[in-house]
């Protein structure tokens, strides 16, 4: 007869283990200090009267008196009270997946819990009765802590089962370090149910497995993948058969033996693998405390706990914007911190010099050339790496960019590694994959100083071990705060899904490039930029920018600044970007005073009121932050542009005109709306200037007026539209040169590389201190756009024509900008010689 549960059961007073248990916690208690993930798991156990019983990975006695204490820290019944409740007879609930090991005996091979399968068996008996199971991973040595020595790194938490003598040492040694993480309950009741009439030894089999991958897959995103040796990944690499045919057909092409080929690719192999070790990084955890309180006021980081909760059981990509080389050792510090796995890292192979290169291997990064496309094995041993880096599980991080950004926007991307991890997705589809987007946000950049120099035309300095040395001077400075936000992240099968959706029959072919995946891959990129920017952080160094750069002389009455930071703060709370943009808690005056101790600008003193003024190198530093955030005020500013000239306009011309510009705006600033999204921005963002008082409409509506030039709103409108102004000035750079020179005259790259130049030469005539006003990717990014919009198009001699539309981009130019700026800019195209042979062409790149 089976015995019946007791689901309702008045609770039992308390029950407390052993005498000589209760000793022992009490002896390991001072040893032992606890961080709960979740912090109150006790909202994972509804008050229902069902049973729980608690399931850990392995048997150890510390790991239940560690349990014991976190139950009891987290007012959760301890595994003695939850037996109690037990139909069983049990000292303690807890189901340990790998038994006891014996004193003598080698280690068991993990088989079927008979806690589990007695459970089972009295459920299967009674439909009526329930048992909870509780999955709960425990984690000693795992948490960095500043005070930690560094002997206690070689006890940290790892993936080899350790005896009871060492893992004594670590809690004596790391225990104050301990994470024990509660997870969703099971019901074993719908689990047996939802095997139907399978056997019910069969059913316990099976629920044991699932919980092995769960606590495998909590143990890779705590502690990282199970990697084998280095040598034993390489080895790997060189024995797929990729490598091997592309190995054979370099030996015929070149005529060496084929020796001679494997052994460069297994150089290749050693040269882009990394060495990661759990004791270097913990290592380096400790280092980076101190830098980062060195160098920051803190680092602050939003939206962690949404990662969190989707990281387990996916393959993570993070996918950061590129801004400083702090930004690898930042996110994987803070991963790291809060108790997730950092990610191998995609690391150009000029940082691996001698002694930072292995230090940085360790670390888990993995070098790779800037090109290798004229190099088919190295192509082939790179990628099969990280083929090999994807099927074991391991996180990746790599940036789309390809570089660090100059001025402060998010660069084109690059699809080489989004290609690569879509391939090895298409090969190895073993775990849902997610690209994680990350958004840094500083207030003052280390290589400021050398970014101003690159954007003017000097070389890009070479790392060196001697470059390194003079770069410990930057320890001597202040950079104030650093703002990490994680973006909303990008599942990779719904994408195929929208992009491609017979996606799946391309799976499990090694070699495959289905005809879909370069419109995937861009469609990623895309979404990838727009969610970056959708995560934006602004800070006070932002608002600052934004209003003093406008100015021409960088400098703003005190009363002005306040006045004009309120707005762009007050917008931003009306009309959030996206929803997980983050603002300063600073109030203005405080922005100014922040903006003054950080030594961004300077207070000039005077009866009348006092002045804020931005000064020399500073005016172009800041340009860096204001590009940060011009996306977050882009219909504004579109709004305040159709303004500067004209007192009064109807809201169907400012919408029709917006709507044509739009394109070229959002493939610059990865903005996230449609056409019709935007117009609809720009109706609300209307709506708001209107409640603002900065413009007025007629009875209907229809009509849109601003006050006069003098006034307050108008000044306001005037610097708001600043921001988005230069843009406007390149579009029409580029089309006054086309349409000066006439069709089939330039080639694209001509056309680029003249308005480089014609923009450069502006800047010195107006003293315009922003580098990217003449930043040749910007122009080329626009030339790519009117392309594929059908706007030009190259002829046969890949000489650019155009239609009739690109007339009409000149026409609606003109009410946005000024007759001066018109006229200044085609004067300065019309000086400029013709473009259409070869030599010109040279010329003009080497006057670049």
């Amino acid at each position: 007869m089976q015995q019946q549960l007791p689901l309702h059961r008045t609770s039992d007073p308390l029950v407390r283990g052993p005498a000589w248990l209760n000793l022992l916690g009490a002896l390991l208690r001072p040893w032992i200090r606890i961080r709960r993930e979740p912090k109150n798991p006790q909202e994972l156990l509804p008050d229902d009267g069902v049973p729980t019983v608690y399931v850990v990975e392995r048997y150890g006695l510390s790991d239940t008196l560690i349990l014991e204490q976190a139950c009891r820290e987290a007012d959760l019944p301890s595994p003695y009270e939850a037996a109690a409740r037990l139909p069983i007879k049990r000292t303690r609930a807890i189901i340990a997946l790998t038994p006891r090991p014996s004193l003598f005996r080698s280690r068991p091979h993990p088989s079927r819990s008979e806690t589990l399968s007695q459970l089972a068996e009295l459920i299967s008996g009674n439909r009526q009765d329930d048992i909870r199971l509780v999955p709960v991973s425990i984690f000693v040595g795992r948490a960095p802590d500043r005070q930690s020595g560094w002997f206690r790194v070689l006890f940290a938490e790892n993936w080899v089962v350790v005896g009871r003598f060492r893992r004594l040492l670590a809690i004596l040694l790391n225990g104050r370090d301990t994470i024990v993480q509660f997870s969703a309950p099971v019901s074993l009741r719908q689990t047996l149910d939802e095997q139907g009439e399978v056997a019910l030894e069969r059913s316990v089999r099976k629920l044991s497995r699932v919980l092995r991958v769960h606590f495998r897959l909590t143990r890779t995103t705590i502690i990282g993948a199970d990697l084998s040796h280095r040598r034993t990944v390489v080895d790997a690499v060189v024995d797929a058969d990729s490598v091997r045919q592309t190995i054979a057909a370099v030996a015929t092409k070149e005529n060496i033996r084929e020796e001679q080929a494997r052994r460069r690719a297994r150089g290749y192999a050693l040269e882009i693998a990394a060495d990661y070790s759990h004791t270097v990084v913990r290592s380096i955890s400790f280092m980076l405390i101190a830098l980062w309180n060195k160098l920051y006021d803190g680092v602050v980081m939003h939206h962690f706990d949404k990662l969190r909760a989707v990281a387990p059981g996916h393959e993570v990509i993070y996918v950061p914007c590129h801004r400083s080389h702090v930004d690898y050792l930042l996110l994987s510090y803070t991963l790291y911190q809060n108790g997730l796995v950092p990610p191998h890292i995609a690391a150009g192979v000029n940082l691996n010099l001698p002694g930072l290169g292995s230090i940085l291997r360790r670390g888990g990064a993995f070098f790779l050339r800037r090109s290798f496309k004229s190099n088919a094995l190295y192509s082939a041993v790179f990628t099969e790496y990280v083929s090999q880096l994807f099927a074991r599980g391991v996180a990746l991080e790599y940036f789309i960019e390809g570089g660090r950004s100059r001025t402060g926007r998010l660069l084109t991307p690059r699809s080489g590694m989004l290609a690569m991890t879509l391939r090895s997705f298409l090969r190895e589809s073993r775990r849902p994959v997610m690209f994680q987007p990350v958004y840094f946000g500083y207030e003052k950049l280390m290589e400021g100083k050398s970014y101003i120099g690159e954007l003017s035309g000097k070389p890009k300095e070479k790392e060196s071990l001697l470059g390194l040395l003079r770069a410990f001077r930057v320890l001597r400075q202040h950079y104030g705060k650093v703002t990490i936000n994680f973006g909303e992240p990008i599942e990779l099968a719904p994408l195929l899904d929208e992009v491609a959706p017979a996606w799946r029959a391309s799976t499990g072919v090694p070699e495959a490039k289905p005809e879909w995946l370069p419109a995937a891959v861009d469609t990623l990129a895309e979404r990838i930029q727009s969610n970056i920017n959708r995560a934006v952080d602004v800070n006070p160094i932002n608002l600052l920018a934004l209003a003093l750069l406008a100015m021409p002389k960088h400098a703003m009455a005190e009363a002005d600044l306040l006045a004009q930071i309120g707005l762009c703060k007050d917008l931003l709370v009306a009309l959030p970007f996206g929803d997980r943009m983050t603002i300063t808690d600073k109030n203005p005056a405080q922005i100014i005073a922040y903006g003054e101790s950080m030594q961004w600008i300077r207070r000039v003193e005077h009866p009348l009121g006092d002045v804020l003024v931005v000064e020399g190198d500073n005016s172009v530093l800041l340009s860096y932050f204001r590009n940060n955030v011009q996306h977050v005020f882009v219909a504004a500013a579109w709004i305040a542009c159709c303004f500067l000239n004209n007192r009064r306009m109807s809201r169907a011309t400012l919408l029709r005109i917006g709507r044509l510009v739009y394109p070229f705006i959002r493939a610059e600033l990865f903005l996230p709306w449609s056409e019709d999204e935007f117009r609809e921005r720009l109706q609300v963002t209307l709506d708001f200037f209107v409640k603002r008082g900065l413009l007025e409409t007629d009875a209907d509506g229809r009509v849109i007026e601003r006050a006069p030039g003098q006034s307050d709103s108008a000044f306001q409108l005037r610097v708001m539209s600043h921001s988005l102004l230069q843009a406007v000035e390149r579009y029409y750079i580029t089309l006054a040169l086309l349409v000066s020179n006439g069709r089939h005259t330039l080639s694209a790259a001509e056309l680029e590389n003249l308005c480089s130049l014609t923009a450069q030469r502006l800047s010195l005539l107006h003293q315009l201190n922003a580098p990217e006003f003449f930043d040749r990717s910007l122009f080329r990014g626009f030339i790519q756009k009117l392309r594929e919009r059908r706007v030009i198009w190259a002829d046969e001699n890949n000489k650019l024509d155009f239609d009739d539309g690109l007339e009409d981009l000149v026409k609606e130019s003109k009410v946005i900008l000024s007759r001066d700026i018109r006229h200044g800019i085609l004067k300065l195209t019309a000086e400029l010689p013709m473009a259409g042979g070869d030599g010109d062409a040279r010329r003009n790149d080497e006057a670049a």
